[in-house]
């Protein structure tokens, strides 16, 4: 299992990035159908948060096995992960219930799955690399987040680096646009926004699309970096 995911840059579609989807995946459907995605072609690249609080959870399996969605692993898929371990009564303040109904067996399976998503996915682009994970990049550089997951000095240090990938506000609670290096740009989810926010070039794109009537989802084509409407 690796925790760093890369992608050659495609050169016979498109590359999208999108928000937090949180079991909303007809939602998500008739968003790509508006700006004509073509799956033959095109990528989708997901921040993450594919489960949890929306009524079409259980879709994530199908939509897993698409060849052209790719997400990272958000705190909400995280705790399926730790689905065994994790503290159950959060879980379920935030949206977990539909999990809890299944038999142990089906659960190990959801468990497998989620597992096998990465922390962070590095994509070939024109004009530089992009990275995406779920909440922030914790680190000055690219390059050092990308050694602390492949090459971690101890499973301690390792935990704290995934959960600041998964939880971290914040880049986006202080508004620090410091950036980060070695890339040229971060796509991220995790805080819920009115409007795109970038800071520095780190963009963050969940803009609520799971709020069906309040929010929407964001695309982001990851050649241009500019929202797709």
């Amino acid at each position: 299992m690796s925790l760093v995911k890369r992608f050659a840059r495609n050169t016979a579609g498109r590359d999208l990035a999108v928000g937090d989807i949180h079991g909303h995946f007809t939602l998500l459907a008739q968003a790509l159908d508006a700006v004509n995605f073509n799956p033959t072609v095109d990528r989708l690249f997901s921040v993450g948060d594919l489960v949890d609080r929306g009524p079409e959870c259980e879709e994530v399996i199908r939509w897993l096995n698409y060849p052209w969605f790719h997400p990272v692993r958000g705190n909400h898929d995280d705790y399926v992960v730790r689905f065994d371990t994790c503290e159950i009564g959060n879980w379920m303040q935030n949206g977990g219930a539909w999990f809890q109904g299944f038999p142990t067996v089906e659960k190990q399976c959801y468990q497998v799955m989620f597992a096998d998503l990465p922390i962070a996915i590095e994509l070939a682009a024109a004009h530089g690399t992009i990275g995406l994970v779920h909440a922030d990049c914790p680190f000055p550089s690219w390059q050092e987040l990308v050694r602390e997951l492949e090459e971690p000095e101890s499973p301690k240090r390792l935990k704290l680096v995934k959960n600041s990938c998964m939880w971290s506000r914040t880049r986006v609670e202080f508004a620090e646009t410091h950036g980060v290096e070695g890339v040229r740009a971060v796509i991220c989810g995790h805080t819920p926004l009115d409007h795109p926010l970038v800071l520095g070039n780190v963009y963050h794109i969940d803009t609520a699309g799971w709020r069906p009537g309040v929010g929407r989802f964001t695309l982001l084509d990851l050649e241009t970096l500019e929202v797709v409407s």
